[in-house]
Order: C-alpha cells, then sequence, then structure tokens
C-alpha cells in the first residue's frame, strides 16, 4: 500500500482516494456533526478501518467515523521527518549520575508543530532536546530494556529490569528512573520491592497517562519530577511518581507496594492504599510527608533476588461463582491462588470443597479484600473461620496485586508452604500495615454539600 495512506484500510481507505487526501493533508472536512480543519494523521496498523484520524488546529486528535464524512477538501500538506534535532546532554561532574531505563512506550516525546506529528525521544541527546530542564538536574544515561506496552510486562520483563537496576547501583549511579506504561505500573513497582531489596538509591517508576502531543500531556513534568527525586532524594526505595492533583502543581511518590492505579484517565490516577504517599516533588524542592522511609546510602551494595513462580492467579470473587474456576486451577498445576473476598474477606460455601481439594493438593491460598482500603478479618464472622480451616490465610490489608507478585516470589524461594507463608505474613517493603491511619481512606463523594464547598474553595 502506498505510503500516502500509511495504516488505512476500507472502507476508509477509499474515503481519502475518493476525495483526493491522503496523510499529512491539511484538511478542512465537512461531516454532518460540523465542520472540522485539521492535518490528518496515521493510523496505526491494528487500528478499525472504520475512521479518519486528525490533528486539530488546538493540538487534540479526533476520530472521525467514514459513514459521517460529506466532503474533505486538501487545503495544503506538511509532511512528517521523524527526527528529532538531537542536542549534546551537557555533562557536569558536580551533577548526580541517573540511569533511564525504558521497558516501552513513550516516556516523552516531542510535537513537531509544522506537522502535528508526535515523534518519540529516548536517547539523552533527544530528551535533552524534548525536555531541556533534565540537564538542570543531573547528567542522564538512558538504556532501552524493552519496547513493550504494560500490560505484555511479564516474569521476564520483571526479571531483566531487576538485574539491570542491579547491574547501574553495582556501577555507582545515583538513582535509576524506570520509564513504564500506567496500566501495570503498580503491579512492576511491587514485584520489584521483592526483586531489589535493600537499594542504596532511589528507584523511581515513571509515565504519563496523556501522550506530549496533547495540550494536557502528564509526560514532561512527570519525567523531570521523576528524575529530580532519582537524583537527589534521600528515599531509597522503588516508588512511583505521577501527578498529585490534577493540576500540574506537584508529584507524589507512592510507596511501589501501596499504589495502584485508580482512573482510567486521569493524571492523578495514582494512589496510595490504606496509607498516605511518601513525599511530595515539585521542580523546586522534595517534601517528605512521613519519616519511615529507607534512607540513601553512599555503599554500593544491593541484594537482588528474582525467583518467580508464574503458577499463580489472581481470582476475583462475585456472587454465584461456580467451583470450577478453583478446579481449573487445580487440574492445571497451580502453585499459588490470591482471592480477592468480600467484606472482610469472603467467598461462598459451594466453593468449600473446590479450595479445600486445591489446599490438599498442596496450592497456597491467600484472602485479600475487593474493597482495596482495610483489613481481611476472617474470625469476625464464621464464614471467615470455616474459610480458615480449607487452609486459606488471611493477609491483612495486603492489595490484591500485590499479593499476586508476593505469592509468585515467594513461591519462587521454596516450595515448603509453611516457609512461603512466613515469607507471605512478614512485610518486606511495607506492603502490610499494623493499622491504617487516620488519613489512609479518603474517597470524597460528590453532589454532598461539605464536599462541594470544599471543592470551591481548592477550584479544581
Amino acid at each position: 500500500m502506498s505510503d500516502n495512506y500509511q495504516g488505512y484500510r476500507e472502507p476508509a481507505l477509499s474515503v481519502l482516494k475518493e476525495n483526493k487526501v491522503s496523510v499529512w493533508s491539511a484538511v478542512e472536512m465537512s461531516t454532518k456533526r460540523g465542520t472540522f480543519k485539521g492535518i490528518i494523521l496515521p493510523r496505526s496498523e491494528t487500528a478499525d478501518n472504520h475512521h479518519v484520524v486528525m490533528k486539530l488546529h488546538n493540538g487534540y486528535n479526533i476520530g472521525i467515523n467514514v459513514s459521517v464524512i460529506d466532503q474533505i477538501i486538501e487545503t495544503g500538506r506538511k509532511e512528517a521527518h521523524y527526527k528529532i534535532p538531537e542536542k549534546e546532554f551537557p555533562v557536569d561532574p558536580k551533577k548526580p549520575n541517573v540511569k533511564l531505563l525504558g521497558t516501552g512506550g513513550t516516556i516523552a516525546s516531542r510535537l513537531d508543530y509544522r506537522t502535528g506529528a508526535v515523534i518519540p525521544a529516548f536517547s539523552p541527546g533527544e530528551l535533552y532536546g524534548s525536555v531541556p530542564e533534565l540537564a538542570d538536574i543531573c547528567n542522564l544515561e538512558t538504556e532501552k530494556l524493552y519496547g513493550v506496552f504494560s500490560e505484555n510486562m511479564a516474569p521476564e520483563q520483571w526479571v531483566g529490569t531487576a538485574q539491570a537496576i542491579g547491574r547501574e547501583i553495582e556501577k555507582g549511579i545515583h538513582g535509576i528512573v524506570i520509564g513504564h506504561g500506567t496500566d501495570t505500573m503498580h503491579h512492576t513497582a511491587a514485584i520489584l520491592s521483592f526483586m531489589v531489596q535493600k537499594s542504596p538509591v532511589p528507584i523511581v517508576m515513571v509515565g504519563s497517562q496523556r501522550s506530549s502531543d496533547r495540550p494536557s500531556s502528564d509526560a514532561a513534568l512527570n519525567l523531570i519530577h521523576a528524575v529530580k527525586t532519582a537524583a537527589e532524594s534521600d528515599i531509597a526505595e522503588t516508588m512511583v511518581c505521577m501527578f498529585g492533583p490534577t493540576s500540574d502543581q506537584y508529584g507524589l511518590l507512592h510507596r511501589g507496594t501501596r499504589v495502584r492505579k485508580m482512573h482510567s484517565s486521569y493524571r492523578s490516577t495514582f494512589r496510595t492504599i490504606g496509607d498516605i504517599p511518601i513525599a511530595m516533588v515539585d521542580r523546586q524542592k522534595i517534601t517528605p510527608l512521613r519519616t519511615d522511609y529507607i534512607h540513601r546510602r553512599n555503599d554500593r551494595e544491593v541484594l537482588i533476588n528474582t525467583n518467580f513462580e508464574e503458577r499463580v492467579s489472581i481470582v476475583y470473587y462475585y456472587p454465584n461463582m461456580q467451583p470450577d474456576i478453583i478446579d481449573s486451577l487445580t487440574d492445571n498445576n497451580y502453585r499459588g491462588i490470591i482471592i480477592a473476598g468480600t467484606g472482610l474477606g469472603h467467598v461462598n460455601k459451594p466453593l468449600y470443597p473446590s479450595l479445600k481439594r486445591a489446599y490438599e493438593k498442596g496450592i497456597a491460598i491467600y484472602m485479600t479484600v475487593q474493597t482495596l482500603w482495610g483489613y481481611v478479618q476472617m474470625y469476625v464472622y464464621e464464614t471467615g473461620r470455616e474459610i480458615m480451616e480449607l487452609g486459606v490465610v488471611p493477609c491483612a490489608n495486603m492489595l490484591p496485586e500485590v499479593a499476586y507478585v508476593k505469592l509468585g516470589w515467594a513461591l519462587g524461594q521454596s516450595t515448603d508452604l509453611d516457609k512461603v507463608k512466613e515469607i507471605m505474613l512478614t512485610p518486606i517493603a511495607g506492603e502490610t500495615t499494623e493499622r491504617e491511619p487516620y488519613n489512609g481512606y479518603l474517597i470524597y463523594q460528590g453532589g454532598i454539600p461539605e464536599v462541594e464547598e470544599f471543592l470551591r474553595v481548592i477550584k479544581r
């Protein structure tokens, strides 16, 4: 297919040809829903075949279904060139050295205003051209470990990332940033908290909710905050660094085992669950919100332990769940099951025989709560006590996803279920806490008077 129609297939392809326009045409498009002016953009090879994508003059992209298009008139062309002019990243021996490890996605990118194209940036020179503020913070090195969407991050990538972190620490790096897609960032943050222990330097995971071609992108500021944290912070833990409020005031540093993505599109999607974040970060300073974090050290010692058992599953309980869900895991030789139970940690009675069978076959079974906030309390009701008698172990206030990766890691350390239980119930990286602080559970409900008054005061 001609490069003039990059990614377009029938019937969208015919609409472009009939109107004598192609990719990078500046157009005025008349539709049954109004007239739009912009640039026709390429389509991904995996995208659907019914939409024409345009970049509007305000910077946003829209997809227009071909069924509503009446006419497209070309007013010019703005051919894209996929190259970022590199500027040599300045090296200052007085500044700390930071390593940026890429796992996939666009860590940062540059918008070509002439063409409307989004151009990925990754090398130090490209990043300096895109986010020049980074040179004020550190000397930056980059390494692309993987090029996968975050949903495709798996044990192979977790192990490779942990090993790369170990190598960089041994070389003497001052801090590490990991570029990662946001969808499963909390899974990776949790497993790295177990695979990489006693790090002497900050390990900061960062991504963006909105791509750099959007006016509301959080990519550059998140990267600035993450690099500043890696270079200057006293906090030597695995953390997630993303927007705090929906505005661009500051970012938050979340502990890797207490953080979760909580909204599909908000820039402030990441929340510390059942606790408060470790710190705030902005362009000028890092402000700790708590004192119980692990402090930076000057030595190069780190414990890397990447053994992981992949045959572990999360089961999200729902009313009328059938026993064959558990039986299938048992029959397929899974070694561990995490249950996200209702309330204080419950499932229905029809599952009992299957849970008992799984336990008798040597499967490690642990209970978490699907409420996310709060603790498993299986002694309160008879149901919970019965489930424990079947071999199910309560996991305190460990988040389901954290329990999943920890159980895989624990089973990688031992086949002895008593030893696995000891590992699971012994806090390693703050994955369980003795109590939930008074301000560890805050969910405001819009519409009620006191919340609406609060929103009027903060104006965002």
